[in-house]
């Protein structure tokens, strides 16, 4: 299957590709006709799903689940914008399914979401995949903190016929079912590209990675690298930072580094110890803002950066305001509110929007697939679109808007 789908608007150079149609290939089974009809007059986020490739994943059909059959979803992150989203969407698709099978009551199909009160806590996300599995679901979504930290319970979950579909965040597990996500290494590229352009294609550029454990982190990183080495010669990538790596970055600006690199951390560990009331110890803790901000000053001709969540972007572009450097061209992952407040206040130049609620829909939908023995693809494209300022009114832009 493909891996090459995206979206875009109609009037954008970059070419539009919607993946949508034809319902009678989708399922197996038979369903009532007016679940279906509902389904598409009710739905106003049918344009999200309409994306999804292959196209089963987008619909309902053919799903005939027993009554009372429970699923889990494990995200990365209790709230926010993205992950409100995706929820919407998984609880969609269940909806659809019991509005399809007419099911009312306890015959109901259930839906339970969970997730990390802070965004991306490996340790409370295991605990909390012990929690769902011993609730025996018939089968689970999880959108892995770190994709190497769940192998045991894994195990577990396949030593009692549990299927596990993997969603926005991959893991290295072999016995994953299906993967849902967005291209993450087409769409850091077609990131990766645009910020060239906004820079006059040379020069300096930065990346700021949400952490170095994802495989969502690792793909976008991979795709950011590789446009940039394949396609722009006179662009140089002079700093990639994961937000895990504090310590690290820690270390290195009180570890006594010659030249500029010394006088930098001298200069940040300052301003930090005035901020806390400290004596100046450069051993003290330091923020990611700190961080951040002696990325920059380290690298003094930077000229643009990506961020790769919506999380980063909120972080980076504080630290660009306060530092006074708002020329720069930041470009990065995620919509929803907050992000195209930032675009329109012109600290973004462009965004990645991803399809969160596309990707909570086909999850549940590739959990019932699998407990129906009906076959997965092993990787679902939900699709992305870019925006920025010029096009974010556009209506086919505006569908695609969470």
């Amino acid at each position: 299957m493909s891996k090459k789908w995206k979206f875009a608007a109609v009037l954008m150079c970059t070419s539009l590709v919607f993946c949508g149609c034809s319902q009678g290939e989708q399922g197996t089974g038979t369903q009532p006709d007016s679940g279906d009809a509902a389904e598409t007059e009710t739905n106003e986020n049918q344009a999200m799903l309409d994306v999804i490739q292959p196209s089963a994943y987008g619909n309902v059909q053919g799903l005939n689940l027993e009554p009372g059959t429970a699923f889990s979803i494990i995200g990365r992150a209790s709230s926010g914008d993205y992950w409100s989203t995706l929820r919407a969407g998984a609880e969609q698709a269940v909806e659809d399914i019991n509005s399809a099978l007419g099911y009312t009551g306890d015959d109901r199909v259930t839906l339970n979401y969970s997730a990390p009160e802070a965004e991306d806590d490996v340790d409370d996300q295991v605990n909390i995949l012990d929690e769902e599995l011993d609730r025996y679901p018939a089968a689970l979504g999880i959108a892995a903190v770190d994709a190497a930290a769940c192998e045991v319970q894994f195990d577990l979950a396949a030593e009692n016929s549990i299927p596990i579909v993997a969603f926005d965040s991959g893991t290295n597990y072999q016995n994953i079912v299906s993967m849902i996500e967005t291209d993450n290494q087409e769409a850091a590229r077609t990131a990766a590209g645009k910020l060239c352009d906004n820079i006059g294609d040379t020069g300096e550029v930065v990346l700021f990675v949400h952490d170095s454990s994802s495989t969502s982190a690792t793909e976008r990183e991979e795709g950011f690298l590789t446009e940039i080495q394949e396609k722009h010669p006179d662009v140089s990538v002079v700093r990639v930072y994961h937000l895990d790596d504090l310590e690290e970055i820690r270390q290195e600006m009180t570890g006594g580094t010659s030249g500029d690199a010394e006088g930098a951390a001298d200069e940040t560990a300052e301003t930090a110890a005035a901020a806390e009331g400290t004596s100046g110890d450069t051993g003290e803790e330091i923020t990611q803002e700190q961080a951040i901000e002696y990325i920059f000053q380290q690298n003094p001709n930077i000229k643009g950066c990506m961020c790769t969540s919506a999380g980063v972007a909120e972080t980076v572009t504080g630290v660009l305001e306060n530092m006074g450097k708002e020329n720069l061209s930041v470009v990065s992952f995620d919509g929803g509110e907050d992000q195209l407040t930032r675009l329109t206040e012109e600290k973004l130049d462009g965004l990645v929007v991803q399809n969160p609620y596309g990707i909570g829909y086909a999850t549940v939908v590739a959990c019932a697939r699998a407990v129906l023995g009906q076959g997965n693809e092993a990787e679902v494209n939900t699709g992305y679109t870019w925006v920025t300022r010029d096009n974010m009114e556009d209506e086919e832009i505006a569908k695609m808007m969470y």
